[in-house]
């Protein structure tokens, strides 16, 4: 993206235009998405949610150019996007990092590819390596690390290679109660820091409140956005604050509402 700095300010991050996806499964055509429209302003951190198979996924892997639309566009910046770029960078569940590599080579291999010379690697490693806490472990691979370590590592890595959009897919979703919690709170400083724009894609409805600006629920069958909430909720967000309770509640309702009931026999 090499446009000029005026242009850009001028324009949304992303636009997401009548968007649909549809996938062969042998004689059969899957739609996994259906006219979505959305639109992300540079520095908002927006949460998708929906049920298992709404396409969440799917609408993020085509932001992030792994994935073609079957129909509409994509755009950044007013630019059309075609394929990935270190732009967008993703941040996935499984970690995804190099086990041969250590820590800060892991955050400079964007960088490297980009063919930095050595002083400039040495120095954007030390920056994000100490953004997200892991100084002491800058010399650690991967299997030595616990998984909110390794998820740290990957949030660093895709920010050193000056990534503009942060596409997050369920990336706390193995961790362990605790260090969900520490990792979201971490991920809002470093949010706050960088400006950097987030995509967040989340099953919890409460982790979706107590990170984003705005809460985009889609429905399946197939992904649609139901609706579009701002949270106007101050940080820090208590969750057992009144407040959140209520935007949780409702957000909650309206995730639900598309859900049909089915009733359950009664036993023999």
């Amino acid at each position: 993206m090499h446009e000029p700095a005026l242009h850009r300010s001028a324009r949304p991050t992303l636009a997401v235009k009548a968007l649909s996806k549809r996938f062969s499964m042998g004689e059969q055509t899957v739609e996994a998405l259906r006219d979505v429209n959305l639109t992300i302003g540079k520095g908002e951190f927006v949460c998708l949610i929906g049920a298992s198979g709404c396409g969440k996924s799917t609408l993020l892997r085509i932001i992030a150019g792994f994935e073609t639309a079957s129909a509409g566009s994509v755009e950044m910046y007013g630019l059309p996007i075609a394929a990935p770029g270190p732009e967008r960078g993703m941040v996935f569940q499984d970690f995804a990092l190099f086990p041969w590599l250590t820590v800060k080579e892991n955050i400079a291999f964007g960088p490297r590819q980009r063919g930095l010379p050595q002083s400039k690697l040495d120095e954007v490693s030390a920056r994000y390596t100490d953004m997200v806490g892991l100084t002491k472990f800058a010399n650690y691979y991967p299997s030595q690390l616990s998984g909110g370590m390794k998820q740290r590592v990957a949030i660093a890595r895709v920010l050193a290679n000056d990534c503009e959009v942060l596409l997050m897919d369920e990336p706390f979703g193995a961790l362990d109660a605790l260090t969900r919690e520490k990792l979201q709170q971490e991920l809002l400083e470093i949010w706050e820091r960088t400006k950097v724009t987030v995509i967040f894609v989340t099953h919890s409805v409460e982790e979706a409140v107590v990170l984003s600006d705005r809460v985009v629920v889609m429905t399946a069958g197939p992904g649609r956005i139901e609706h579009d909430a701002r949270i106007h909720l101050p940080r820090p967000r208590e969750v057992s604050a009144i407040d959140f309770n209520q935007v949780r509640r409702d957000i909650t309702q309206r995730l639900t509402s598309h859900v049909g009931v089915k009733a359950i026999p009664a036993a023999a």
